[in-house]
């Protein structure tokens, strides 16, 4: 039944892909609405697209009652100009209703001061684009994508300055670690916006009325995950006991399960909309749990109230997006002993399938619409006013998809990597790391690498970390137990790094790389080059992590500590990593406002919530910023090319 006293639009508009000859726009409504767009090159001058939008151009997914995803796709017939701002206005019809109303006036503040139109800039040459990833609602670090919101404004009269996109490479949002009153937040939208139902098998709650009546929905949800296979014989060789969990998060007591929560975290962590009319003191957590529930309530507040900042952000930068664990669940895919055992579960991959789906409505589609032309039709009907259909076969066929990864055609080239699904598994160890990529897609990466001469690779695992934690890793690995240190580095697994290394060594490769990475809630800038060879490529190593996340302070401080002494330059540990025919020189950060911080001293890992800035000069300059979730400017050491 149609909720009139919910707005018209619930999140969005998200920019997406652009160039000259598309442009690419997320977002989502509380009824059918159809469209008209207006493409300016000023906010009074010259429509270049003035026209209601047909069907080809919008795709309408119903998701709920009162909830429908919009994916909008828009061919320029003649090419948009580049470097120039371009101004654009929405305009929602419902026709039912006879009602028309602009984008500014459903949503005020999506606007800059002094602005009428939100705008944007196609960028084809990337001076700077800004990067990040880790993006963890509850995390008690302030959430830095506000700073993209500040910095774009205060680059508005300079379309030249203003960033190319915005590269979110990992963990955008945390389905396995989900506070208390964040679940809360997602029951209240899904009542809200009428969300679907769903059942399941191989679970104590088999459907979602059964999940959320009973005693484990919050805090316990761990209890209700799944903790046999079909096949228990590869079952115990993989975890080594017969009651290990699948779901190897140690946050996981409020894992999201169902399609409908999935599709409300999105909805919160991207809009500040539906906020306003949840009541967080309404809840049915248990008297047990009810400190827990109050010490995380502040931190969903904070970053409920800063999403307004991000929203309008993300309608004025260009936004791409590639999938890491959290946005599915903590160590996807690590191995394949976990593969066999999650996939093998009906009830733990209808977990992981409904978390993709998700993945591919909220970000995967729109980072390159027309490379899922092959499987867009195929998922729209699995959604119709009655609720989802044929839901499994929906989930068996974006687990079988095989092109997540995508690049982008720019100068610098920017190739996005996909190091989840498909992976190099072992043979010999189900309970060995997997690598990051497989020998097939390492091939394809090779290829589309040659005859260019610079790349922008975005790898969400930095394929150069520290050597310590990697050597670490390694030695939990060898006693069986790489889940329990989350052993996903490019060096885990002998064939996948010999050939990304080898691949850096081709002399047919681009010269000059920048690999921007996240995952590790740490970041850093490593300088490689290599030895002993022709090829004089040099590799820039640029992490980013996390936007509202960061590592365990003391327990860096030690691991730099060791990793400086154990791997310096003259070090002999250095001839037995993989690493041993590169040379890497580390930057160290400076905090621009503070010369005497502490990140001012000789430590090279920089432990701050924050969003990346990369500078590219016309001289070929590279210039790696990290502007922290406070607002300070982190630069690390400017290398030239």
């Amino acid at each position: 039944m149609l909720n009139e006293s919910l707005p018209t639009l619930i999140a969005g508009p998200m920019l997406r892909h652009v160039d000259c000859n598309q442009l690419t726009f997320w977002l989502v409504t509380s009824q059918p609405i159809t469209f008209e767009f207006r493409l300016m090159l000023t906010p009074k001058g010259q429509c270049l697209i003035n026209a209601e939008l047909t069907s080809e151009q919008v795709q309408q997914i119903q998701i709920g009652e009162n909830a429908y995803i919009n994916l909008v796709k828009i061919k320029c017939e003649q090419p948009l100009p580049s470097k120039k701002p371009l101004y654009y206005d929405f305009i929602f019809i419902n026709k039912t209703q006879g009602k028309r109303q602009h984008l500014s006036e459903l949503v005020p503040n999506i606007c800059y001061q002094q602005q009428q139109f939100p705008s944007f800039v196609i960028a084809n040459e990337i001076n700077s684009l800004m990067h990040g990833s880790c993006r963890k609602p509850h995390s008690d670090s302030d959430d830095a994508l506000i700073q993209v919101d500040k910095h774009i404004e205060s680059h508005l009269s300079k379309p030249e300055q203003r960033p190319a996109m915005l590269l979110l490479s990992g963990d955008q949002v945390y389905a396995d670690d989900v506070a208390g009153p964040m679940l809360v937040a997602i029951h209240h939208v899904i009542a809200l916006l009428g969300l679907y139902d769903e059942s399941w098998q191989g679970a104590l709650a088999n459907n979602t009325s059964e999940l959320l009546e009973s005693e484990y929905c919050y805090y316990q949800r761990d209890l209700l995950l799944p903790y046999e296979v079909a096949n228990k014989a590869v079952y115990d060789m993989f975890f080594a006991a017969s009651k290990k969990p699948i779901f190897t998060s140690v946050n996981a007591k409020n894992h999201l399960i169902t399609l409908a929560e999935v599709f409300a975290m999105y909805l919160l962590v991207w809009s500040p909309e539906l906020w306003s009319s949840i009541d967080l003191t309404n809840n049915k957590i248990k008297l047990s749990d009810q400190a827990q529930y109050q010490n995380e309530l502040p931190q969903i507040e904070k970053f409920s109230q800063g999403l307004a900042e991000v929203r309008r952000a993300m309608a004025h930068v260009p936004v791409y997006m590639i999938f890491d664990d959290h946005d599915i669940t903590d160590d996807w895919n690590l191995t394949r002993g976990w593969e066999e055992a999650a996939y093998n579960h009906p009830f733990s991959k209808r977990i992981i399938g409904n978390a993709l789906i998700g993945y591919y409505f909220c970000q995967g589609w729109g980072n390159a619409p027309d490379h899922f032309s092959e499987i867009e039709q195929q998922t729209i009907t699995h959604f119709a006013e009655q609720g989802y259909k044929e839901q499994q076969t929906l989930i068996d066929n974006l687990l079988d998809w095989q092109h997540w990864h995508y690049s982008l055609n720019t100068s610098p080239k920017v190739i996005v990597l996909d190091t989840r699904t498909r992976r190099w598994r072992s043979e010999s160890n189900a309970g060995k790391p997997s690598g990051l990529m497989d020998w097939e897609a390492l091939s394809e990466l090779q290829q589309e690498l040659i005859g260019e001469a610079n790349v922008i690779l975005v790898s969400p695992a930095p394929i150069y970390g520290v050597k310590l934690i990697e050597a670490v890793q390694r030695v939990f690995t060898f006693f069986g137990k790489p889940l329990m240190v989350d052993a996903e580095n490019w060096m885990a697994h002998k064939g996948t790094a010999n050939v990304i290394l080898n691949i850096f060594r081709h002399q047919k490769t681009p010269p000059n790389f920048i690999i921007l990475s996240g995952d590790v809630h740490y970041s850093f800038v490593y300088q490689i080059t290599h030895r002993f060879i022709r090829n004089s490529s040099k590799i820039y190593q640029i992490t980013c992590s996390g936007i509202k996340n960061k590592f365990p302070e003391k327990l860096l401080v030690s691991f730099e500590w060791l990793n400086r002494y154990l791997y310096a330059s003259y070090s002999p540990l250095n001839w037995f990593t993989k690493r041993r025919r590169m040379k890497v020189k580390v930057s160290l950060p400076k905090i621009d406002s503070a010369p005497q911080h502490k990140a001012n001293r000789q430590s090279t890992l920089f432990n701050e919530s924050g969003i990346g800035l990369l500078q590219i000069a016309n001289d070929g300059e590279i210039k790696a910023t990290v502007i922290t979730a406070k607002g300070e400017r982190v630069s690390f050491l400017p290398v030239k090319k």
